[in-house]
């Protein structure tokens, strides 16, 4: 059996400035299907890193011959490429059975199935046990005892009974980066880390115990938060480190959850002595961070060097319709304890909710400005298949673009009660160039003592991202 994973071609998020992540999902599903078939050729072709447009894709899936593409896809902004992806499999062999996965093809099963044709079978939820099923049962194609699997039978679509989740994710192999070792020198963060520090993502957890009402990841991963082990942990990071030379890593959990947790991952790391140089990033909740300030300290002599913040709003009522379970001042709190410990502190920040009016979000700038963290992303609220949001928007006939690729958290999908799209992605560059166009926040920024938001700063000068985002939202109008 020939299977073919691949990361389509792709413009990456603008916001996060140039950059090139790994293919996470993929090769950790490739790893697993290595280490459980043993008559089994693997591929993972990544086009970005490769430099391999749509042409040369058709061209690599002619020389492999897969029996089986997947295609990763990520977020929902990415729905059209895994198609495309997929529909290129089929004009080479229309025999290849092709396979899409992740949140937004589990949200949308039948409507995916439905609308596009070169799909043959979506992978519900989590991947590897039923992908690994899946793989196992391709060639008789009979795949109606295959839990969390939906496709196409007889004419009709059909969907399998959901898959239990892994119960020990200690268990699962290291992520495949084998599988991509000839170009990881591609993958780069330039305006945090520069264009040469060698970065690789980990996976801590899966799923989050809250339920914020914007976000897919919770009701992807059916409600259930589930950890690696510290040791775990610090044992992949240290590996990643000394087989790829990684100096940056990410990692990628939906929330990290501060306390004896990260207190415990710090020691471990600390008892592994890496370099110096190497450093790792993580997201968290404000009132963890709060409630465990004693483990900053023991965090950053580890290594932990950056931490985004969900922030979200300024507006209590804002917060308690997201289900956040903060308040403004717990951001406010968390923002200055990680500063006060050195540790880059990033904010998110979403704009657009239904509420929201033009004096609210010249408040929010204000917030900002005063709150006045290291980094900035504003988002405007999306709506996610699989999301409350998403629901909600639906039901109430809010939802005016239906354009997936737009679903990237920069366009504005919805207007608010008083406020039109257009207005909304307006106030979306607004807020960008009100807070990074400070010539005060600039010049503090270029001569911090930090040395992220030093280099972050004069990147951001040397590249002109306000005026690049100018120009960006224009063309969005």
């Amino acid at each position: 059996m020939r299977v073919l994973f691949v990361e389509p071609p792709k413009d990456i998020w603008f916001v996060m400035g140039e950059y090139l992540p790994p293919p996470y999902g993929i090769i950790q599903l490739a790893a697993y299907l290595e280490q459980e078939i043993e008559q089994i050729t693997i591929k993972v072709l990544d086009c970005n890193a490769q430099a391999v447009d749509w042409r040369g894709l058709e061209k690599e899936i002619a020389s492999f011959q897969p029996d089986i593409v997947a295609s990763s896809a990520l977020a929902t902004c990415n729905t059209y490429l895994a198609a495309r992806t997929l529909e290129t499999a089929k004009k080479v062999n229309p025999t290849i059975l092709t396979v899409a996965g992740g949140q937004h093809f589990t949200a949308t099963a039948q409507e995916s199935l439905e609308q596009f044709s070169e799909i043959d079978v979506i992978v519900r939820g989590e991947g590897e046990l039923t992908l690994t099923e899946l793989v196992k049962k391709a060639g008789t194609r009979s795949f109606r005892q295959v839990k969390g699997l939906s496709f196409r039978s007889n004419g009709k679509i059909r969907h399998n009974p959901p898959r239990s989740l892994i119960v020990n994710l200690n268990e699962l192999p290291y992520p495949g980066y084998h599988f991509v070792k000839d170009y990881m020198h591609k993958y780069h963060f330039s305006a945090m880390v520069g264009p040469k520090t060698p970065y690789a993502l980990i996976e801590g957890s899966r799923g989050c115990p809250y339920r914020c009402t914007f976000c897919s990841q919770w009701g992807h991963w059916s409600g259930a938060w589930r950890q690696k082990s510290p040791k775990r942990i610090a044992d992949e990071m240290e590996w990643c480190v000394q087989r790829f030379g990684s100096r940056f890593i990410w990692l990628t959990d939906d929330n990290f959850g501060f306390g004896k947790r990260a207190a415990d991952l710090a020691e471990e790391l600390i008892k592994k002595d890496l370099p110096e140089d190497v450093m790792w990033f993580t997201q968290a909740r404000c009132d963890d961070v709060i409630q465990y300030k004693t483990t900053l300290p023991q965090l950053r002599r580890s290594g932990l060097r950056w931490v985004l913040l969900g922030v979200e709003n300024a507006k209590q009522s804002t917060l308690e319709t997201f289900r956040k379970n903060l308040t403004p001042e717990d951001a406010k709190q968390a923002i200055k304890l990680l500063q006060k410990n050195d540790i880059f502190a990033q904010a998110m920040y979403i704009i657009g909710e239904r509420e929201d009016t033009a004096d609210s979000l010249a408040a929010s700038r204000v917030f900002l400005d005063e709150l006045d963290p290291d980094f900035v992303i504003y988002s405007i609220l999306t709506p996610f298949p699989g999301t409350q949001v998403y629901d909600l928007a639906q039901q109430c006939g809010w939802i005016e673009d239906t354009n997936w690729a737009h679903y990237d958290m920069v366009h504005a999908i919805m207007p608010t009660v008083t406020l039109s799209r257009k207005e909304v992605q307006e106030e979306l560059y607004k807020c960008y160039r009100e807070f990074y166009g400070s010539w005060r926040r600039r010049l503090k920024g270029i001569f911090s003592k930090n040395a992220l938001k030093r280099r972050i700063f004069w990147y951001m000068l040397g590249r002109g991202i306000v005026s690049q985002l100018k120009t960006l939202f224009q063309t969005l109008q």
